[in-house]
């Protein structure tokens, strides 16, 4: 599915709420025998409710990724950013994908969450994780990948491209992009949503339009942009369909 969000001043946004932030802590995620300083954030009702793993940007745990972990669990998300740049810059994908496995299981020994119901969230690096690790993780039932790289892998380091392990994919899954994504150009990622479309992989594309690579933040804070506000209730509306 393609959808373009014109950005204009008389567009009428969605009624989706973007929910009352709820203030987080950091913790320790521990993987590979190291601790990985995380942040975590959850609604203050005990009774399970469905959680997100976030898996930040190149440029690390900014403000702007703690806050939107706020806003989630104000919507009502038990959300664990990741640190996954505690030790390194640039980790092997085998060293992300342990930690977000032993995220999943920091997530499964905490009473106020439904194992049944956690998503996956990334941003840029993070994004290209989302689209890499869904067709790995069973555990996950939807994510949703902000300005990825469909195609950045082939190395030592990082093996796969996600376009690689689309036949693997069955958790649906939300693409968001702007068009003037220099990193990540658009086209690649039509391309990739035409192969998860010829493959029959459950997907929705929301492409923002002038939008550049990490729309989300602007000087590490969460933008108060149309694109911003925009994406963050896609996101919301789209785990509240799948996250139950």
């Amino acid at each position: 599915m393609f959808k373009h969000a014109l950005s204009v001043s008389a567009f009428v946004l969605s009624s989706l709420a973007l929910g009352q932030a709820v203030k987080g802590s950091e913790v320790t995620v521990t993987s590979g025998g190291k601790a990985y300083v995380s942040y975590l954030a959850a609604p203050a009702s005990a009774t399970p409710k469905p959680a997100v793993i976030l898996i930040h940007s190149f440029n690390g745990l900014e403000q702007g990724y703690k806050d939107l972990v706020d806003e989630m669990a104000g919507a009502g998300y038990v959300t664990l950013a990741l640190g996954w740049q505690t030790f390194e810059k640039e980790p092997s994908d085998a060293t992300v994908k342990a930690l977000v496995e032993d995220g999943l299981k920091f997530l499964g020994e905490r009473k106020d969450v439904n194992m049944n119901a956690v998503g996956l969230t990334g941003f840029c690096a993070g994004g290209r994780y989302t689209m890499l690790l869904l067709p790995q993780l069973k555990q996950f039932k939807a994510g949703v990948a902000w300005y990825g790289f469909p195609d950045q892998g082939g190395t030592a380091a990082k093996p796969q491209t996600p376009s690689a392990l689309i036949g693997q994919l069955s958790t649906p899954m939300l693409i968001l992009h702007g068009t003037k994504d220099v990193p990540s150009p658009i086209a690649g990622i039509y391309a990739y949503a035409q192969k998860l479309d010829a493959a029959g992989k459950a997907f929705k594309l929301s492409v923002y339009q002038g939008e550049p690579h990490s729309f989300l933040l602007q000087g590490g804070k969460i933008a108060d942009t149309f694109a911003s506000r925009d994406a963050r209730r896609d996101m919301l509306g789209y785990f509240g369909e799948w996250l139950k």
